[in-house]
């Protein structure tokens, strides 16, 4: 790895870049978006004893994103790098979709719904990159699709409901939310990715002040709906008049994300 040459690339974007002495326990690389008393910065640990064969590919200044190529163990993995509205971010690009640029990992990311919203909807060059077009609404990793005609049973509209991938990531806050079908699940601060009823109905019985965890009902991998604001710390608030289908990035589905140690 030429940190030198890596580093000039991450100065091309406006950012910086850290590669600090891996702890002894190390053994991949981790990519990471911290922060110093200078602001953000990304850092790169690479295992302990190895120097990891890690290139930039593509940088775009003008777009403040680049292209991260990391060849290890016979095989490659690639990891989207940019600036999005307020902060810097690391994002693992899924293998099968074989990107080369910083265009092409952004369509990667990009689920299938969200590819036939743009045809669908005559989206086209520039404004295919965009936080907002005719297709879709983005705030971070969501993608949110209209549905200007859909019509939900008010009974079941839940307020200020949390969207999150999973554990360790900051949740984004969904002022009116409709759910359909899915697992339900529990989940509590000790369980963020949730256990199924019976698997709750066990602990208790064998950890009765397991009750008092915090624990919320949910369901897991349900169709997901929302209206009004969409807030998150990072991003700035989003406002959706019509409900809108809610779908998440690609970043779940490539091998990459394993590095990543960034959670939005």
């Amino acid at each position: 790895m030429d940190v030198a040459l890596l580093t000039k690339h991450f100065a091309r974007i406006g950012a910086r870049l850290k590669v600090p002495e891996p702890p002894r326990w190390a053994s991949a690389v981790a990519l990471d978006v911290r922060t110093d008393a200078r602001g953000e910065f990304f850092e790169v640990r690479p295992p302990a004893g190895e120097d990891p064969d890690l290139e930039a590919v593509d940088v775009r200044p003008e777009s403040r994103h680049l292209l991260l190529l990391l060849r290890r163990d016979g095989g490659k993995s690639k990891f989207l790098c940019g600036h999005d509205e307020r902060h810097w971010f690391v994002a693992g690009v899924p293998e099968a979709a074989a990107a080369g640029t910083v265009r092409q990992a952004m369509d990667a990311l990009k689920p299938g719904e969200v590819h036939a919203a743009q045809v669908a909807a005559g989206v086209r060059g520039e404004k295919r990159y965009r936080r907002k077009n005719a297709a879709y609404v983005r705030q971070g990793e969501w993608f949110f699709l209209p549905e200007p005609g859909m019509a939900v049973d008010p009974r079941l509209v839940l307020r200020d409901e949390p969207l999150t991938r999973g554990a360790g990531s900051k949740p984004h806050t969904l002022e009116f939310c409709y759910r359909t079908g899915g697992e339900a699940v529990w989940v509590c601060p000790r369980r963020p990715n949730g256990i199924t009823e019976a698997e709750y109905r066990k602990l208790l019985s064998g950890n009765p002040h397991a009750a008092r965890w915090g624990w919320r009902a949910m369901r897991r991998n349900p169709g997901v709906y929302v209206r009004g604001r969409v807030r998150h710390k990072d991003h700035a608030t989003v406002t959706l008049n019509v409900w809108h289908r809610v779908v998440m990035n690609t970043e779940g589905q490539s091998r990459a994300m394993r590095n990543v140690a960034f959670l939005d």
